[in-house]
């Protein structure tokens, strides 16, 4: 029977019981925990139909709950007609073994149950990669445990009489099998990988990149397709964003950012998966700012804020400027709510990606970071510097142009970020009798004249 469960763990339309053991030195509350993990549930296509709780210091060696839960659950399982057990815990393949012995049921560990969520979201090609390499990580070190044809084979001949000799254990087969696998998959990703490396970069080069981060269903692709022309798949579960989409964002006046919806984040995320999804996660750490979108109706917000910080930091995705989005702040029924959030996080942004409330304020926000501070500059470049006078006609406000032999002289409107992208397009460009890089810290360090513009960049954002 344990063979034939491990070969299927798909959780769609089980009749599933949740596992929660409050171990030692945790302090998530037991409500949290199984909100979360009947989300899931859910997500993977599982119906939950049953609880069951357990104190304990340790988990137990043999089963991970004691003895008498062990009995307890097998007949809470029975009672409710449970075909899968799903614990909110990593597991021992031992203990896994051991449990579906015990309760004839099939244990599903909270990693097995991310990676189903995973593998049926998959989609293109670079995610479904990563998901059975992530899966393949998952299985290698449990092989001994899911297979029970470990007899030694000699010549490709049954395991029996007349066989017998030094053979190979058909685990070691799997084991080299997976192996291969793994070096082919990883050889594949890498090629997928390199080519998203060049774009990424070509796209920090020509654009002003913004990032969308968060908790799983906290409404980002919902805001993505509010923002931009849309085309993220948004949906009411979680992990329903699992690869990176692009897409020009119209901030007025010509300017614009490119705006990358990402997989979300949740607490205890494989590193399986975190390692598989390096690539994806890499287009957060390569943006110039990220918007931490943060589902402020849910009760749950702060500690899965403190689980996206920590995950920006396990990525090396804190050096950026970021602004903090409360969203869904249309679904708040107590209107004493916001009080507590604008005390909280006074510099956050409410906003709701349905309604669109505060989407100006986020758009004029975003637009300061993009530009920079503003100054009336007149400054010179080649004529046939093509990129550079295309940057200028369609992403400054031009106060005045002329021409002097083989230059062209612009009166222009311009933020320090722009003219530092101006720069990376043609490096000969001037300011009076200076090169524009000189001239610009001068430029910049001095109060804006009357009739300048001033803008300020974004900044972090601190719980007060």
């Amino acid at each position: 029977m344990a063979t034939e469960q491990r070969e299927d763990l798909n959780v769609v339309a089980e009749r599933a019981i949740l596992v929660v053991l409050t171990l030692r030195g945790e302090f998530i509350s037991l409500d949290e925990r199984f909100a979360e993990l009947s989300a899931l549930t859910e997500s993977a296509g599982g119906v939950v139909v049953g609880h069951l709780t357990q104190k304990r210091r340790l988990p137990h060696g043999r089963t991970f709950i004691g003895r008498g839960k062990v009995t307890q659950l097998k007949e809470l399982a029975e009672s409710v007609d449970a075909s899968i057990i799903i614990f909110d815990h990593d597991m021992t393949p031992a203990q896994i073994r051991n449990l579906e012995e015990a309760t004839e049921r099939k244990i599903i560990d909270r990693s097995e149950l991310i990676l189903d969520i995973f593998s049926s979201r998959a989609s293109t090609a670079e995610a479904k990669l990563q998901v059975e390499i992530a899966q393949l990580e998952y299985t290698y070190p449990r092989l001994r445990a899911m297979w029970d044809h470990l007899g030694q084979v000699t010549g490709g001949a049954p395991v029996g009489i007349g066989t017998r000799g030094p053979g190979e254990q058909q685990i070691e087969i799997d084991r080299r099998l997976v192996q291969r696998r793994q070096k082919q998959l990883r050889r594949e990703l890498s090629e997928i990988q390199d080519r998203s490396v060049r774009e990424v970069q070509k796209r920090n080069n020509d654009y002003f990149t913004v990032g969308l981060v968060g908790y799983t269903n906290a409404g980002k692709s919902t805001l993505f397709n509010t923002l931009t022309s849309g085309g993220a798949w948004a949906h009411d579960q979680l992990f329903a964003t699992l690869s990176t989409r692009v897409e020009r964002w119209e901030l007025g006046g010509g300017t614009g950012a490119m705006l990358s919806d990402t997989v979300g984040f949740i607490r205890r995320l494989p590193h399986h998966l975190i390692a598989s999804f390096q690539s994806t996660l890499e287009e957060t750490v390569h943006c110039q700012l990220l918007l931490i979108v943060l589902d402020s109706s849910d009760p749950n917000a702060l500690s899965q804020l403190e689980t996206v910080e920590k995950t920006l930091e396990d990525i090396h995705a804190r050096h950026q400027p970021y602004l903090l989005l409360l969203n869904k702040i249309d679904q708040l029924e107590n209107p004493s709510d916001r009080l507590i959030w604008v005390s909280r996080f006074p510099d956050a942004i409410q906003i709701s990606a349905v309604t669109q409330e505060g989407i100006d304020a986020l758009t004029k926000e975003v637009l300061s970071a993009v530009v920079g501070e503003v100054r009336k500059v007149t400054l010179s470049l080649p004529s046939k510097a093509s990129k550079a006078i295309d940057f200028i006609e369609k992403r400054t406000e031009v106060v005045h142009r002329e021409w002097h032999d083989d230059r062209s002289i612009y009166t222009i409107m311009i933020g320090r970020n722009q003219l530092e992208q101006l720069l990376s397009r043609e490096r000969d460009i001037r300011i009076g009798d200076e090169e524009a890089s000189v001239a610009m810290e001068s430029l910049w360090s001095a109060p804006p004249q009357s009739g300048d513009c001033c803008q300020l960049p974004p900044h972090r954002f601190q719980d007060e």
